[in-house]
């Protein structure tokens, strides 16, 4: 009877000393991945493929047609040092009038300082566009084409340094060259407006000829200065004229 107390006392302090049934999926899972892990030297080594046919062509597709794969060679020229000394550095020379000094100021400076970014007039009116010739629209809006392309390389370079500054300035000049834009873009507007009300007046002149040729003259009078004048003020002759006594 002691006996078998005591076989029953020592199951209950294993039962005790296990952990949570719950906690079984797991242990079991970490006890299957430890299983195949093993520190001998036989079962440690590198396993290799028995079944490797060493094809170089191993994987290419033959439907997708990819083609050999060729192996990244290495050139037996020595590769070129950095040049950390800066007086044994070559100087490069850039053309002044290249094209990309387009995107910078006269200064040729990526950034402005605060007073230079706030020294801008206003924008252009309709009122001040409307006497200015075909030409001088024309180099006013690539004008502001350059201006939008200079704005927009110092916002660049502003957001990559995170100066910290200038950009109200920057929206505001962008701000003024989009109105300056609109304004030519009205000007321009009116003057097509005027041109197809006259080209639908001269239709039906009698005195335009649209399909005259360049250099010929394709407004014709039908009546001269003259004509014209003695229609409005006729001349009043007298009896004793020599024409009425003949």
């Amino acid at each position: 009877m002691s006996r078998l107390v005591g076989h029953t006392r020592q199951n209950i302090s294993i039962i005790q000393g296990l952990p949570p049934v719950y906690l079984a999926p797991i242990l079991s899972y970490y006890t299957r991945a430890a299983a195949a892990f093993s520190t001998s030297s036989v079962m440690s080594q590198r396993r290799t493929r028995t079944n490797r046919d060493n094809n170089p062509n191993r994987g290419v597709s033959a439907l997708r047609r990819t083609g050999l794969r060729r192996r990244v060679e290495m050139s037996r020229q020595p590769l070129p040092q950095p040049v950390l000394d800066p007086k044994k550095r070559s100087k490069v020379t850039v053309d002044p009038d290249h094209p990309l000094w387009g995107f910078f100021r006269e200064n040729k400076k990526a950034l402005n300082t605060p007073e230079e970014a706030d020294a801008f007039g206003r924008p252009w009116v309709v009122e001040e566009l409307r006497n200015k010739s075909w030409e001088d629209l024309h180099s006013l809006w690539w004008v502001c084409c350059r201006e939008r392309n200079i704005l927009a390389t110092q916002e660049y370079e502003r957001k990559r340094l995170k100066a910290g500054y200038g950009a109200a300035e920057n929206m505001e000049r962008f701000r003024v060259v989009g109105q300056t834009q609109k304004a030519i873009k009205h000007a321009l507007t009116e003057r097509y407006y005027a041109f197809e009300e006259a080209r639908r007046v001269a239709v039906t002149d009698r005195e335009v000829n649209l399909d005259a040729e360049p250099g010929s003259q394709a407004y014709t009078p039908l009546y001269s200065d003259e004509t014209m004048m003695e229609e409005e003020y006729p001349v009043k002759r007298s009896a004793a004229s020599p024409e009425s006594t003949a």
